[in-house]
């Protein structure tokens, strides 16, 4: 009786490449969606409290901004953005693409959904934490235009906010909100990375689809959807807690659930999903893009190095 084949994985890249290839793909994705971000915080923003609201629609706060603050301020917390790919996106999608290959058997066969959504909360309940101060400072940097010229913080990049952040608030501010940070992160992560590659998968066994870049735009749309309508709430959390300031020696929100309570409380319930429109806008494309890009480097990448 013949002894059976040894079954050998292929050839993979680096777990320093994996993190990179993350961190780049982000970041490009980034430069694209950039606007997209500061309109989704500008809306979440808009009627804190008992103020009116400054914005009526998406399209309202484009204009608006555009008009009072230039292109350039379209672009406005750029640097934080990058930075928070950088941080947050190379963690993330590092440890999800080493997670996901341990993870899948020697003959290839890949997670189950249920393993799938476990390495992406992990993956990005891990990153977030590391991305947090790049957060903050994208949250602070994006709304700075939207208050009276008195009350503008003025960073001038995201290095400056991290400094006067520091400086001005003490390092423990670079994690504010890090919980609601963290819990968005893994409700993203659980839906966006498990999603995708179930997508993807699922796709593929159709029979109507290769393993190509067209491919690669349904998974991510069909992941970005998900992501989006599961979200929305914890998010809206997260950016009012890392814009807050100190009223009267005490801070705006108790925490994340307090932020919720007010703003049902006060602006609707339906306010929980404010931004809808700049939030997917801006999470589909930045979803299909950092996939593309991932899918292309790491395409390269065997051609011309491990196939070698």
């Amino acid at each position: 009786m013949a002894a059976p084949a040894n079954t050998v994985k292929p050839k993979t890249s680096p777990k320093s490449i994996k993190f990179l290839f993350g961190g780049l793909a982000g970041m490009g994705a980034t430069v694209f969606v950039q606007p997209l971000d500061l309109v989704k915080n500008r809306m979440q923003l808009s009627g804190q409290g008992s103020r009116a609201r400054e914005y009526k629609t998406s399209l309202h706060a484009v204009v608006s901004i555009l008009r009072n603050e230039g292109i350039r301020g379209i672009y406005t917390g750029l640097s934080a953005g990058l930075l928070r790919q950088a941080t947050y996106t190379t963690t993330r999608l590092g440890i999800y693409t080493v997670l996901f290959e341990k993870m899948t058997k020697a003959d290839g066969t890949p997670p189950n959904f249920f393993m799938k959504a476990v390495i992406g909360m992990t993956a990005g309940a891990t990153g977030a934490f590391v991305g947090t101060p790049a957060e903050v400072a994208l949250i602070r940097m994006t709304s700075d235009g939207r208050l009276p010229a008195d009350q503008r913080r003025g960073y001038t990049n995201v290095f400056n906010a991290l400094f006067r952040i520091t400086k001005e608030e003490g390092v423990t501010t670079l994690w504010r909100g890090c919980i609601p940070t963290m819990a968005r992160a893994v409700v993203v992560n659980a839906a966006q990375l498990a999603s995708y590659s179930q997508s993807k998968q699922a796709l593929m066994e159709t029979g109507y689809f290769s393993d190509n870049i067209f491919l690669h735009f349904c998974a991510s749309m069909i992941s970005g959807l998900v992501t989006t309508a599961a979200s929305m709430p914890v998010d809206i959390a997260k950016t009012r807690i890392q814009n807050m300031r100190m009223i009267d020696g005490k801070p705006e929100y108790k925490n994340g659930l307090d932020v919720l309570l007010k703003v049902v409380r006060n602006e609707g319930f339906f306010s929980l999903w404010k931004g809808f429109t700049p939030y997917y806008a801006r999470l589909g494309p930045h979803t299909v893009l950092t996939f593309i890009f991932l899918e292309q480097m790491n395409k390269f990448y065997r051609i011309y190095f491990l196939d070698s």
